[in-house]
């Protein structure tokens, strides 16, 4: 019987380089971006004489990038080693298989379950791993066949497309020579590591997921299981890129949409020991930790829609990013101090201003209805126009608010950016973000995360993007598909490429 789970993608709206350190918050969103990981045995029957093996199978396969590897897992140790491979390996997917293995053994072993976990384990892992179109770039392909940059002709393309890969020659800070897979910056290294973990969990019976119900509201599981998956996906996730970063990527993966606050890096010490414990001993240590970090559930006030767009301009390397506004806060302590100190300021305030829409939305939602759909037709300098009573001027008055907090924070990382010398908001993205925010009905719009050339975001009010898609459509920059989705991980009813595909996709073969 195979398991599938999916994982979210994020935007990172609030918290850009403040959220790697304790106490800032960060505001992430989850996505309509999904990974999904398929988790059935290799064997469906144990061979004569397993019980007495001392490895077992795994196979890996990524049909997207035309990738399989076999592995050999040690039923002792819970370490892999690779057979066979087609395509480079998946260090991601290999270090969420390790470790889970070694969880699951060591919570077996508590339950009493340890026979049953075996029998699972001697028929065989078989993974595969599938995320939507949205995670990749195929902007290259649409002007292949002559096609408008428009969301449209995204649409146009089959699910789960094959992925192209792109040659970085070190343009805009990104210093790779090597091809590689053209990205949208939505977080896919943990959507998909997040993805192995939960189905892996749920497959080998640590956990339950969470699944939608017919209203669309997720249930079915333990807080205590998903921060098992939460656990697991973060180690996992940082010992394969090397680096213990903030985080808030994987717990968007986990929890969906939320106010994040980073763990403390010391959590994971155990982990980072090269050549020290066996794998069994470092994930007894992280089971036992107390995780720091913190989640509050998140979302866009109603009637407001997230639009992201790919400008085409090249990648940015967010590490070397980071690494430059490091340099700057060490070199001017006392200016980058201030800077940080503004920009926290504003973050709150965008925060609360947010918070105070939800709240209206719940509490007066006639009213707030009327006032968000009336000024969906407007722009900004014509919303306190729109305002008839008390009431209204108050939700306006948050709107305006909203909208003059990110104004600060866009300003504290441009001049963020201009100190520690990187583009964290091009000139080319000022002022097409300049643009859209005078737009009629746009609320905020910006570069999410670290920023650089990598996506823009806007988020407006009412369902209709329509404007915003035709204005980036026509200045080079290709209007995705994804928008904001609250749900982090979810056990799937099935395989994500049998449900049926909608007649209206083209017959134009992308390749």
């Amino acid at each position: 019987m195979a398991v599938v789970a999916s994982a979210p993608g994020k935007v990172l709206i609030t918290g850009g380089y403040l959220i790697l350190e304790r106490p800032n918050p960060g505001i992430v969103l989850s996505t309509t971006a999904r990974f999904y990981a398929i988790v059935k045995p290799i064997r469906e029957e144990i061979e004569p004489g397993s019980w007495a093996w001392a490895w077992t199978d795994v196979k890996v396969t990524s049909p997207q990038l035309l990738r399989e590897a076999t592995y050999k897992l040690s039923l002792k140790h819970s370490n892999l080693q690779c057979t066979s491979s087609r395509g480079s390996s998946n260090p991601f997917v290999e270090q969420a298989v390790e470790y889970v293995v070694a969880a699951a053994k060591a919570i077996s072993a508590d339950k009493g379950t340890k026979d049953e976990l075996n029998k699972l384990l001697l028929q065989g892992l078989d993974i595969t791993i599938i995320g939507s179109n949205d995670f990749y770039s195929y902007r290259s392909q649409i002007e292949a066949h002559g096609l408008p940059l428009t969301s449209a002709s995204l649409k146009l393309l089959p699910p789960f497309l094959s992925i192209t890969f792109n040659e970085d020659n070190g343009t805009h800070g990104g210093g790779k020579s090597k091809p590689e897979v053209a990205k949208t910056g939505l977080g896919s290294s943990a959507a998909m590591t997040t993805s192995v973990v939960a189905a892996l969990l749920r497959y080998l019976g640590i956990v339950e997921l969470p699944f939608l119900s017919l209203d669309e509201t997720a249930t079915g599981t333990a807080d205590s299981d998903l921060d098992l998956v939460h656990s697991i996906a973060q180690v996992a996730h940082c010992i394969a890129q090397g680096k213990i970063g903030s985080g808030f990527d994987v717990s968007a993966a986990v929890y969906g949409s939320q106010r994040y606050v980073r763990f403390s890096p010391a959590v994971l010490s155990s982990a980072q020991v090269v050549g020290g414990k066996q794998l069994p001993d470092v994930i007894n240590d992280i089971l036992k930790e107390k995780w720091d970090h913190e989640k509050l559930a998140f979302s866009l006030p109603p009637l407001m829609t997230l639009l992201l767009g790919e400008p085409g301009s090249g990648g940015s390397s967010t590490p070397s990013m980071v690494g430059s506004v490091k340099r700057w806060q060490k070199s001017d302590p006392q200016k980058s101090a201030e800077t940080w100190r503004r920009l926290a300021n504003a973050n709150s305030v965008l925060e609360s201003e947010l918070k105070k829409l939800n709240i209206f939305a719940l509490e007066q939602w006639d009213t707030y209805k009327q006032v968000t759909r009336s000024c969906s037709g407007y722009p900004h300098d014509k919303w306190v126009e729109q305002a008839a009573d008390q009431n209204q001027e108050s939700i306006v008055n948050s709107l305006l608010g909203a909208r003059e907090a990110f104004v600060e924070i866009r300003f504290q990382m441009q001049l963020m950016g201009k100190e520690a010398g990187v583009p964290i908001e091009p000139e080319s993205q000022t002022r097409l973000l300049d643009a859209t925010m005078n737009m009629q009905g746009v609320l905020l719009a910006g570069v999410p995360g670290a920023g650089g050339y990598d996506a823009v975001f806007a988020i407006i009010l009412g369902e209709s993007t329509d404007a915003v898609s035709t204005a980036w459509s026509s200045q080079g920059v290709l209007p995705l598909l994804v928008r904001e989705n609250p749900h982090g991980v979810l056990l799937e009813d099935g395989d994500p490429r049998t449900r049926e595909v909608s007649s209206s996709i083209s017959s134009i073969k992308i390749n």
